[in-house]
């Protein structure tokens, strides 16, 4: 739904509301020349900060969602860059009680637990991140087609949706009206149009209940054009003013950032995002933000302690070689996820299904796909994961490979790459984890009486338990029998196999051997083990 209107209104908590300022003179560059701020004054006195942003021609607008209910105030300033004048203005309104049936009316915005572990929605629920990649889906996508694309993914079980919200390499004409997001350069100047188009797309993902996480500046630096991307391309200063545009206008909305997308994040390169990053969200405490790091890239070091990031979004990528799989179980995000300051970590880019592999120029099937999902959910404290399909982050009509992405292979088009057959197992990895209290879940190797990985990475089991030894869940991605130490396992528990292809749930029977308990899977394919002691259920 729009913003509501903001003064004199009466504003449901966590509801998106609007107020409109009309500027009484005219700017040459009305983004460069010109800013809007706004404080509120809560009902207890807080105060909150708030930056407007241009809505094209003279309109100004402040976009704000109340987290507490009762009497507020407001008053917002236009000030001129050139020191000429300042026009004022403010208002009230009245916050009542939540209203509507999505996740986001019930339960609010998502942020950072403050553990470091999860996502957890404002009144504290554990948000299970299950984010699907569609890149170029608003660039590119009619309403009606988009409207398509978030029933099927809610049917599926997603949670969340990366998409680009600017021109980027895969799109470098901007969206499919041939609008980009910003002109120039050294001096940019924003397209409100483009941005109006894209403000129906986040907020019909909302109205489905997904989070929106919209990758602000690509920024590789690779590929045919690498001037298109603007996190690459764009002056350090310029690039700031484009992301706090972003903020402005699409921050009251439940969203996570991604500042940074798929670029190197190394010496050099680190300081200038740990400076973008301060810049950019020093008015946006509590939102959540992740960099998308380029394949197997990890610079956690470089940005540990930034007090603005909240998820080191690494990417284990589209290989399939021995290696390439052997760093997701065992390298940097199995090995590092306890290191101190805490930096909380999401695989935001595993292996795309039907994407050509990187060494054996095979497209990934299913199986390795599932693999990569899983393993990316309990080789650190699970919390969440995402999917890609390829055909649907390129939007692509499946008459060959997406725009400057040649080694990719030529996907299906987006409509039948939806319903591809990793696609719809989501469904049932989302439903095993939303059973269980999987925010309690932190990896433990040492259940494992045998590691079949030892010698082959693509037999590598994965284990995880919660503290009180009442959860335990295990993947093995090839159907071997897991022998559990179970010692300070809580007794009475329930065994049960979750089959990953089909989402049965079959009793699972065991054989003790002293110390040790067997468990056989029913057959010699993928399955996932879950042990639970009584009323261990999720919420």
């Amino acid at each position: 739904m729009q913003p509501m209107p903001l003064n004199g209104a009466s504003i449901p908590r966590w509801r998106v509301a609007e107020v409109e300022l009309t500027a009484p003179v005219k700017f040459a560059n009305p983004f460069q020349d010109a800013r809007l701020g706004a404080i509120f004054f809560s009902p207890s006195g807080r105060q909150l900060l708030r930056q407007g942003f241009w809505d094209g021609d003279d309109a100004w607008r402040v976009r704000f969602a109340p987290d507490a209910e009762g009497h507020w105030r407001y008053h917002l300033k236009l000030d001129y860059t050139d020191g000429a004048e300042i026009t004022a203005a403010g208002g009230s309104f009245t916050c009542v009680a939540p209203q509507g049936e999505t996740v986001f009316d019930r339960h609010g915005p998502v942020r950072l637990a403050d553990d470091k572990r999860c996502l957890i929605h404002a009144d504290g629920t554990p948000f299970f991140y299950l984010a699907d990649t569609a890149w170029n889906g608003p660039l590119r996508a009619t309403p009606e087609e988009w409207d398509h694309y978030l029933a099927e993914r809610v049917r599926q079980g997603f949670s969340a949706v990366q998409w680009v919200a600017t021109q980027w390499r895969a799109a470098p004409h901007g969206d499919i009206e041939g609008r980009t997001a910003y002109i120039g350069h050294d001096r940019i100047t924003v397209t409100p149009a483009f941005f109006q188009r894209l403000d129906r797309y986040l907020i019909a993902t909302t109205q489905a209940g997904l989070l929106n996480v919209p990758v602000m500046l690509w920024a590789i630096g690779a590929g045919s054009n690498p001037s298109v991307d603007p996190g690459y391309s764009l002056p350090e200063d310029q690039a700031v003013l484009l992301a706090r545009y972003m903020v402005a206008r699409w921050g009251a909305y439940p969203v996570m950032w991604i500042l940074a997308g798929d670029g190197k994040y190394t010496g050099e390169y680190a300081a200038r995002w740990r400076r973008i990053g301060r810049a950019v969200f020093a008015d946006a405490a509590g939102m959540p933000v992740a960099m998308h790091c380029g394949g197997q890239q990890w610079p956690a070091d470089e940005f540990r302690g930034e007090l603005w990031l909240s998820v080191l979004g690494y990417q284990s990528g589209h290989g399939d070689s021995d290696e390439h799989w052997q760093w997701l179980v065992t390298g940097p995000p199995a090995n590092q996820w306890d290191a101190i300051p805490r930096l909380f970590q999401l695989n935001l880019e595993p292996a795309y299904e039907n994407h050509l592999a990187y060494q054996s120029k095979q497209p990934h099937q299913a199986p390795a796909v599932r693999r990569g999902l899983y393993w990316s959910l309990l080789n650190a404290p699970t919390a969440g994961v995402t999917y890609g399909g390829h055909g649907v982050w390129g939007w692509d009509d499946g008459s060959g490979p997406p725009v400057d992405h040649p080694g990719s292979g030529t996907p299906l088009p987006w409509r039948e790459a939806l319903t591809m057959p990793g696609a719809e197992q989501v469904a049932y990895l989302g439903d095993f984890f939303r059973s269980i209290a999987w925010w309690r879940l932190r990896p433990d190797l040492d259940l494992l009486a045998v590691q079949p990985g030892a010698h082959a990475v693509q037999r590598y089991v994965l284990a995880a338990r919660s503290p009180e030894g009442d959860l335990v869940v295990v993947y093995t991605p090839t159907g071997e029998e897991l022998r559990l130490k179970l010692a300070g396992i809580r007794p009475g528990y329930t065994a049960t196999w979750c089959n990953p292809r089909t989402g049965e749930r079959t009793p699972a029977s065991s054989e003790h051997a002293g110390e040790l308990t067997g468990f056989i899977p029913p057959d010699a394919e993928d399955w996932l083990l879950i042990l639970q002691a009584p009323d261990t259920s999720a919420a």
